[in-house]
């Protein structure tokens, strides 16, 4: 599973600090806090018929990534809200579109780790870019990463940042082995995330996820299990091994970028029957009509 260019983001214009760039002539200072040690927080957005899904989790949850980071600023969610819409309305994006969005802890007046260097307040970036679900329907294949996911007491998985050194290692091992993304496992066995997705299985009609012990609170996945409960699906949240997962009847994945997407084999062993299973596509159906109804207007017409 490899990402293509998408023509229709050759000229598009890339918002930074509130001013908008040509993609070739975008960039922030090598004194910038993400240059510099990947100090920053971030959220990957979807825009669906005018409308962000879950814009105000997806901004609740920067925030709390910046004041664990402890930024000394950090933009209201009025202000990034007009900063998305003035930057969508630049492209006239209107559909299909994913956006990142990321806030570094600024400009440093000198090269070093220390935040008291910067004196010149965050660096917002919106990057949006026609791109619709990124990965293939028909069932994705995983391998089981060497590279395990901090716990708490190592770093937090509750704070969004931006340095994905495990999820960048753990997918060379992926792109290595043939497979279409990593499993990752916690540093006690149990099943985490993959490099870029939260994780479901399906077992005796009952949907199982892992506890965000070391994966992050994933907007997605908080919708799945809403969808779970709003439709009479048996669902739990609890440590899984990979045993389960090897003997799985189903399994799927969840993010923005890519919604929800059946896994099919996993270290060579066929999940369930090799195919996308029903709960998957049920599940899949009750996601697409949410996001067809639900989310934060860009235009304002909209309203």
């Amino acid at each position: 599973m490899l990402q293509q260019f998408d023509q229709r983001n050759r000229g598009i214009l890339v918002n930074i600090n509130g001013e908008l760039f040509p993609r070739d002539r975008a960039g922030v200072s090598p004194f910038d806090s993400v240059v510099q040690g990947g100090d920053a927080v971030w959220e990957g957005l979807r825009l669906y018929d005018g409308r962000i899904f879950r814009l105000t989790e997806h901004l609740d949850r920067l925030r709390g990534s910046a004041k664990a980071l402890a930024f000394e600023s950090i933009p209201t969610h009025e202000t990034l809200t007009e900063e998305l819409r003035k930057t969508l309305a630049a492209n006239d994006m209107t559909d299909g579109v994913h956006i990142r969005l990321t806030l570094t802890r600024g400009v440093k007046v000198t090269s070093g780790m220390d935040p008291r260097l910067n004196r010149s307040g965050p660096t917002l970036i919106i990057l949006a870019e026609h791109k619709p679900p990124v990965y293939d329907r028909g069932g994705l294949s995983l391998v089981t990463s060497s590279v395990r996911r901090f716990p708490p007491d190592c770093l937090d998985p509750r704070i969004h940042h931006a340095n994905l050194l495990q999820s960048i290692l753990a997918k060379i091992e992926a792109n290595v082995a043939g497979a279409d993304d990593a499993l990752m496992l916690d540093t006690r066995g149990f099943v985490a995330e993959t490099n870029a997705t939260h994780v479901f299985i399906v077992t005796a009609g009952v949907v199982r996820t892992p506890r965000c012990v070391a994966c992050p609170e994933g907007i997605t996945r908080a919708a799945v299990l809403e969808l779970c409960s709003a439709n009479d699906v048996s669902h739990e949240v609890r440590d899984l091994s990979l045993s389960e997962v090897y003997r799985a009847e189903e399994m799927f994945c969840t993010g923005t970028m890519g919604e929800l997407a059946a896994v099919t084999r996993v270290d060579g062993r066929t999940i369930g029957d090799g195919e996308v299973g029903p709960m998957t596509v049920q599940l899949s159906g009750l996601y697409a009509e949410l996001t067809a109804r639900e989310g934060t207007a860009m235009n304002t017409e909209l309203e």
